[in-house]
C-alpha cells in the first residue's frame, strides 16, 4: 500500500513540476490539473529523491519541455510566414488595381508588363487596341506581298492559304472593333479582356506561323539575297542575329535599305558588342533625339531623317585615323565630321544584331530602343567606299558591290521572336 501510494505520488508530482515549470514560459493557454500531496513536502525534491525511476524521470521531464519549446517555435514562426503572405497578397493586390504604365530608371525609359505577341507590355485598353491595329497592318502588308507572288506564279495553293488568312484577318478586325464599342460605351464585357486578349493573340500566333510557312514556299524561287526584314512591334524579343562576328577593323562603311514611320524614333537598326563594350559599334535613333553613331561609346550625331514611312539608302563611312565619317542618305552626302572614336579599331570577337541594342553582350534588349520597320540589304565593308561606288548603291546599279565582310544573305542570319522575312528587290519595290 505504501509502495503503491508511492508509486501515485510521484507521477502526480511530475505534472506538478512541469506546470511549475511551463509556468515561468509564456504558452498562452493553459490547463492547470489539481492534485493533493503531502503537507510540508518540497515537490520538486521530493519527486526526484524518492521516485523509483528517478534519472528516466528527469529525462522524459527534460524531453518533454523540450517538445513544448519546440512547438512554442514553430506556432511563432508560422506567425511569422502568415504575416508575409497577407503583406504581399496586399501588395499584389494593389499592383493589380492600378494601371501599368512607364518607370524610369537611371534616366532611362523602362516599360513594365508581361511580355506578349500584340506588345512588349501589357497596357491599357486603348493601346491594346493600337498594338493590335499595327499587327494587323502588318499581316496585311504580308499578305499583298503574297498575293504579288502569287499572281506572278498563278500559284493555285498560296491563293487557296491567302483567302483562308484574308479571312481570319477579317474576323480580327471585327474583334478589335467590337472592342473599340466596349471602350465608347463603357460595356462590363471589358472585364474579361485577359480572356479575350489571349484568344485574339492565339489567333494571332496562329497567322503568323500559316504567313511564315507560305513565305518559305518563296525561298526557292528567290536569290538569297533578295529579302527584306520586318520587325512589326516594339518589343524586347524581336531581332536578328548574324551568326559570325566582325573582324578588326581601322575603317569601314556600312550601308542599307531602310522604311520606317516609327516615333518618336526609328530605334536601332543594328548594334555591334564586344566583351566589355556593348556600344562598340551601333546606329540608333532614340526617343526625340536624332539618329547617332555610337563607336566605342563616343557619339556623332547623323542627319538623317528617315521615318516617313518611305524606303532610304543609308550608308556611314569611318575611318580610325582622326575618327573621320561621312553620312550619306539616298546617295547623297548630308553630313560629316571627325573625332568619333579616333585611333580605335574596332574589335573583333563580338555580337552583331539587327533590330535591337544591346546592354550586354548579345542581350540586354530594352524595348523603347527596338527597331521598328523593314530593312534590306545589311552589308559592311572594312574599308571607306568612294562616293560612286555609295551612289551605284543607292541606285541599285548593275555595278553596286556588296559587303566583303558581311553581305545580307539569308543564310548568314537568324531571325527571333516574330521578325519575319519576305521577298524584297531594291528599287524595284520603292515606296
Amino acid at each position: 500500500m505504501e509502495a503503491g501510494a508511492r508509486g501515485m505520488h510521484w507521477k502526480l508530482l511530475i505534472l506538478s513540476c512541469l506546470l511549475a515549470d511551463g509556468m515561468s514560459q509564456d504558452f498562452g493557454q493553459t490547463q492547470f490539473i489539481c492534485t493533493s500531496v503531502p503537507k510540508d513536502m518540497d515537490i520538486c525534491a521530493a519527486t526526484l529523491q524518492n521516485s523509483v525511476p528517478g534519472e528516466d524521470l528527469k529525462s522524459t521531464v527534460m524531453q518533454l519541455r523540450e517538445t513544448v519549446l519546440q512547438q512554442k517555435e514553430t506556432i511563432m514562426n508560422q506567425k511569422e510566414t502568415i504575416r508575409e503572405l497577407t503583406s504581399k497578397l496586399t501588395r499584389c493586390e494593389s499592383q493589380s488595381a492600378s494601371e501599368p504604365g512607364d518607370a524610369r530608371v537611371g534616366g532611362r525609359r523602362k516599360e513594365t508588363g508581361t511580355k506578349n505577341t500584340m506588345g512588349d507590355v501589357s497596357r491599357g485598353p486603348t493601346d491594346t487596341l493600337t498594338q493590335l491595329s499595327r499587327t494587323l497592318q502588318s499581316l496585311k502588308q504580308r499578305l499583298e506581298s503574297l498575293e504579288q507572288f502569287s499572281r506572278n506564279n498563278n500559284s493555285v495553293q498560296a491563293n487557296s492559304l491567302k483567302d483562308l488568312l484574308q479571312t481570319k484577318i477579317d474576323d480580327l478586325e471585327k474583334q478589335v472593333l467590337s472592342r473599340v464599342n466596349g471602350l465608347e460605351e463603357g460595356k462590363p464585357g471589358l472585364r474579361n479582356e485577359s480572356e479575350q486578349r489571349g484568344r485574339v493573340e492565339s489567333t494571332l500566333t496562329s497567322l503568323h506561323q500559316r504567313i511564315t510557312d507560305l513565305e518559305k514556299g518563296q525561298k526557292e524561287n528567290r536569290p538569297l539575297d533578295k529579302f527584306q526584314l520586318t520587325f512589326p512591334l516594339r518589343t524586347n524579343y524581336m531581332y536578328a542575329k548574324v551568326k559570325k562576328s566582325l573582324p578588326e577593323m581601322y575603317a569601314f562603311t556600312v550601308c542599307m535599305w531602310l522604311k520606317s514611320n516609327a516615333s518618336p524614333g526609328v530605334g536601332t537598326p543594328f548594334s555591334y558588342a564586344v566583351p566589355g563594350q556593348a556600344n562598340e559599334l551601333v546606329l540608333i535613333e532614340w526617343g526625340n533625339n536624332p539618329m547617332e553613331m555610337l563607336i566605342n561609346d563616343k557619339v556623332a550625331k547623323l542627319p538623317f531623317l528617315i521615318n516617313d514611312g518611305k524606303w532610304h539608302h543609308i550608308c556611314i563611312t569611318w575611318t580610325t585615323r582622326d575618327g573621320v565619317w561621312e553620312a550619306y542618305q539616298d546617295g547623297v552626302m548630308r553630313g560629316n565630321g571627325d573625332s568619333l572614336a579616333p585611333y580605335h579599331p574596332i574589335k573583333p570577337q563580338g555580337v552583331l544584331i539587327l533590330g535591337q541594342e544591346q546592354d550586354t553582350l548579345g542581350g540586354g534588349f530594352d524595348a523603347t530602343q527596338a527597331f521598328v520597320g523593314d530593312m534590306a540589304n545589311f552589308n559592311i565593308w572594312d574599308r571607306k567606299l568612294s562616293v560612286g561606288e555609295i551612289y551605284n548603291l543607292a541606285t541599285c546599279s548593275s555595278k553596286a558591290q556588296v559587303g566583303n565582310v558581311f553581305s545580307w544573305l539569308e543564310t548568314s542570319i537568324e531571325i527571333y521572336g516574330g521578325a519575319s522575312k519576305w521577298t524584297f528587290e531594291a528599287c524595284r519595290q520603292l515606296n
